[in-house]
C-alpha cells in the first residue's frame, strides 16, 4: 500500500507570469491559500510557504521545468509563531 497522496495546485499567473499557488488538493481535500508567507528561488525550483485555510503551514515546490510542484513540508497547527513570525490572529 502506498503512502502517495496526489497533489494537484490551481495558481494565479501574475503580470510576470510566474505562477503563484491559490489552492492546492491533496487527494480530494481542498486547501484555499490563505497566506504567501514566504518565496524563494532554489537551483532548480521555486518554492512557496504558505498558511491553508486549515490554518496549517505547508512549503511548496514547483519545478517549471516538468511542471510538476511537490510538498516538501507540513506543520499540522502551526501558527506563524512557530516559523518565527508573530501571529496576526493574536495582534490588536
Amino acid at each position: 500500500m502506498s503512502d502517495h497522496v496526489e497533489l494537484r495546485v490551481a495558481c494565479y499567473a501574475g503580470h510576470r507570469g510566474e505562477e503563484t499557488p491559490r489552492r492546492f488538493f491533496l487527494g480530494a481535500r481542498e486547501v484555499e491559500v490563505v497566506e504567501i508567507i514566504d518565496r524563494w528561488l532554489g537551483p532548480d525550483h521555486r518554492y512557496f510557504k504558505l498558511r491553508g485555510s486549515d490554518d496549517n503551514v505547508y512549503i511548496l515546490r514547483h519545478d517549471a521545468v516538468d511542471e510538476r510542484w511537490d510538498l516538501t513540508l507540513f506543520a499540522p497547527g502551526a501558527g506563524l509563531r512557530d516559523w518565527g513570525m508573530p501571529d496576526p490572529k493574536s495582534q490588536h
